[in-house]
């Protein structure tokens, strides 16, 4: 496991140290005795609640974070209207215009995008 991911599972179970502190010192300091049964049902419930809750926080922590146009460099596209010099490829479920940078494509090919300029991406067509 990731030295980050073991530092996020512990950020997770810090509730639990919190509960455990107040239920186990400061409370019984107080004068106020809480059953041992209860302490453990009460931490029981809170690491289930981790146990389960975990899987899923470490899954979207590792996903990498997706922004900007910079991203579509290295996707492919298909074309969907035939690129002479300029036409239009379905990327990522959205139309763009497109210039192809060495040739020609036609409708159904898939092209390499290796730019972005403003709403247009600049792509390799298939020699």
């Amino acid at each position: 496991m990731k030295k980050g991911n073991i530092l996020k599972l512990l950020a997770l179970m810090a509730d639990e140290l919190i509960v455990a502190v107040l239920l186990l010192i400061v409370l019984p300091a107080m004068g106020i005795n809480v059953p041992t049964r209860g302490v453990l049902v009460i931490l029981g419930v809170l690491l289930i609640k981790d146990i389960v809750i975990a899987p899923f926080l470490l899954n979207t922590f590792d996903r990498k974070v997706e922004v900007g146009v910079e991203v579509l460099i290295g996707r492919t596209a298909v074309v969907v209207e035939d690129l002479t010099s300029e036409g239009l490829v379905k990327l990522e479920g959205g139309l763009w215009k497109a210039e192809c940078i060495n040739g020609t494509a036609r409708r159904g090919e898939e092209v390499k995008v290796v730019a972005v300029e403003g709403t247009k991406v600049l792509v390799e067509c298939p020699e």
